[in-house]
């Protein structure tokens, strides 16, 4: 008998399914690597397995996928592990901590501070803070939850963005909404890169790559960065020179 939590964990794959075919990430008649044969092999170690899938996907059949099979989700897809295995958090993205509450005071503080290293995920398991020390602050206009403050490093930046600035950013909530020419914090495979964006799309209108462009152009050529499972976008929203 499938007990209730393999149902729950059942439906949270399938909207894990849901985001990742929103993002291009699983196309099921693809034959270019994203296709519902890949995904059988990556999780069910068999091609040929597409037809259990679908089973997980379908309403009207009684079998789930096991704790094992999403482990390998989360690790081939980079879902976060807390919301697939037990229901908490979001399906992706790096889950920020909430705004931190003040003794006497009815407004938290709501931007949290960390270095660059961790932020990039270098140092540091990539779905979490858990072993960084960080603090938190609040400055004026800016108010809300997700918000993460960190060093910049170089002067590729320059003059908009200086070396040793603070940039104030918050994710946003997937690479579609990406604004042209907006600056982005661009997060992937433990490296962080402080640039002017422009998406690349394919000939079917998926976005498969970003164009980054450095504010000093004089020396620092821009470059296309492919888009891997792992990347993510944050929006640069405030510069702070000192603090």
């Amino acid at each position: 008998m499938i007990t209730d939590d393999r149902r729950d964990l059942n439906d949270r794959f399938k909207e894990v399914f849901r985001i990742l075919e929103e993002r291009g990430e699983i196309i099921k008649n693809d034959r270019n690597g994203r296709g519902l044969g890949d995904f059988a092999k990556r999780i069910l170690s068999n091609r040929s397995y597409g037809h259990i899938v679908r089973a997980f996907l379908n309403d009207d059949d009684k079998r789930c996928i096991n704790y094992e099979q999403a482990r390998r989700v989360c690790h081939e897809y980079n879902v976060n592990q807390s919301y697939l295995l037990e229901g908490e958090g979001t399906p992706f993205g790096m889950e920020l901590p909430e705004p931190v509450e003040v003794a006497g005071s009815d407004i938290p503080l709501n931007i949290m501070f960390t270095t660059t290293e961790a932020f990039a995920g270098a140092t540091i398991d990539s779905d979490s803070f858990v072993t960084e020390s960080t603090d938190f602050f609040r400055l004026p206009g800016i108010s809300g939850s997700g918000y993460v403050a960190f060093p910049i490093k170089g002067n590729s930046m320059e003059p908009i963005i200086n070396n040793g600035d603070i940039v104030i950013c918050k994710e946003i909530e997937g690479i579609q909404q990406i604004k042209e020419n907006r600056i982005y914090a661009v997060r992937s495979n433990g490296k962080i890169w402080i640039k002017y964006v422009q998406k690349v799309s394919d000939s079917k209108g998926r976005i498969i790559g970003l164009k980054l462009i450095s504010a000093n152009y004089l020396e620092h050529d821009p470059w296309i960065e492919e888009v891997e499972i792992s990347t993510k976008l944050y929006e640069v929203v405030r510069r702070v020179c000192d603090i």
